[in-house]
């Protein structure tokens, strides 16, 4: 048995990239890398990697080294230094393009998977649709550095190999910190009107990530200025795709859609709710209880204090300390139906007296 588990840890990494000191602990089910239900020594039915099932562990920016020296296909007679790839700049933008597994394809718990476990340092290979790493490293990089300059040469990630002179020492790279827009305007000629984006309020207010909205984008989307010009070509969807997750963009325009520039978030004018002093401080999450979801919620106090009463609820917290008359009323008597903005009298006293021109108590 002890040599089964041994033979059958030899193989996995090869077809299916998984860490061998970890193979035990890795909760997947058997039948993702194994085509039968009872794999054996003398057929243990590997099947290929299948990285569209397994799980892909996502590593932050910060873990990131700050180079990587990729030589690992270099030959005597090239002409061209290995290539100093700035690995953290990359990696820094990378949550914008499908994360880590843009490069890397499938990454299992452990340590990151080398280019060179999939890809082999020959040429000669007996599967032709994996390409050998030279050729699948200069296919991951070239497709953005065209898209970057046209013309892309050698020398643009290698240094001459002639004297070792023009070899540059590797550094860390970092991608230089982004300027957040507090404001955007967009001038919709189709609708004769503008749609005010207000960037801060959506990151600093309602906790979106850069790649709730940016989504696929490379470095030419924002430094490229005939490639945004390039986006009045979009089409309507295209062009709402960004909102559409948050926003009904398929309903009322003018929501959106104004004749002027709007002012930004204030919940009392954007939600008819006023925090004043007794919500300014609780965070959104405490109503908001779902991630990113902010409508939906009723504005009655009922909806979040459904268990309000005399032993629990202190009434001068209001600002409305309640006189001896009528601390011991119940809640309803005043606020009917759980209506706490606009209370009554009716249910004690006559037309006469009537809030808030008569008070139950004393303001503080």
């Amino acid at each position: 048995m002890k040599f089964f588990s041994m033979l059958i840890l030899l193989i996995i990494p090869v077809l299916c990239i998984a860490q061998p000191t970890q193979h035990s602990e890795l909760k997947f089910n058997c039948s993702l890398c194994h085509s039968c239900e009872s794999p054996t020594k003398t057929n243990p039915c590997l099947k290929a990697c299948p990285r569209a099932e397994i799980i892909t562990v996502h590593h932050s920016a910060e873990e990131a080294p700050g180079y990587i020296i990729l030589d690992k296909f270099k030959n005597v007679e090239d002409n061209y230094a290995p290539v100093n790839f700035s690995h953290k700049a990359h990696a820094e933008m990378s949550v914008m393009a499908g994360g880590c597994e843009m490069c890397h394809h499938y990454n299992p718990p452990g340590r990151v998977v080398a280019c060179s476990e999939c890809h082999s340092q020959s040429r000669i290979r007996d599967d032709l649709r994996t390409p050998d790493l030279k050729g699948a490293l200069h296919r991951q990089c070239i497709d953005c550095h065209r898209l970057w300059s046209s013309d892309v040469a050698c020398a643009d990630c290698h240094h001459e190999n002639i004297t070792n002179i023009n070899k540059a020492d590797p550094v860390d790279r970092y991608h230089p910190q982004i300027e957040e827009p507090e404001r955007l305007v967009y001038d919709t000629d189709e609708m004769e009107g503008y749609v005010t984006f207000y960037h801060s309020d959506h990151t600093n207010i309602f906790g979106q990530e850069c790649n709730d909205c940016h989504k696929q984008e490379s470095c030419v989307s924002c430094h490229i200025e005939e490639q945004m010009l390039g986006n009045i070509n979009l089409s309507q969807e295209e062009k709402h795709d960004a909102c559409s997750g948050c926003h009904d963009t398929d309903g009322d325009c003018e929501s959106c859609h104004k004749e002027q520039i709007t002012p930004g978030f204030y919940h009392a004018v954007s939600t008819g709710f006023n925090l004043s002093k007794y919500h300014s401080k609780v965070e959104c999450g405490g109503c908001h209880t779902t991630p990113k979801v902010f409508k939906g919620l009723s504005g009655s106090c009922a909806a979040c204090h459904k268990n309000w009463s005399l032993e629990n609820f202190e009434h001068s917290i209001t600002g409305l300390s309640l006189d001896e008359n009528h601390s011991e009323n119940d809640c309803e008597d005043c606020h009917v139906e759980n209506d706490y903005k606009n209370p009554t009298c009716d249910n004690c006293h006559d037309e006469e007296i009537f809030y808030p021109d008569f008070l139950p108590g004393i303001m503080k």
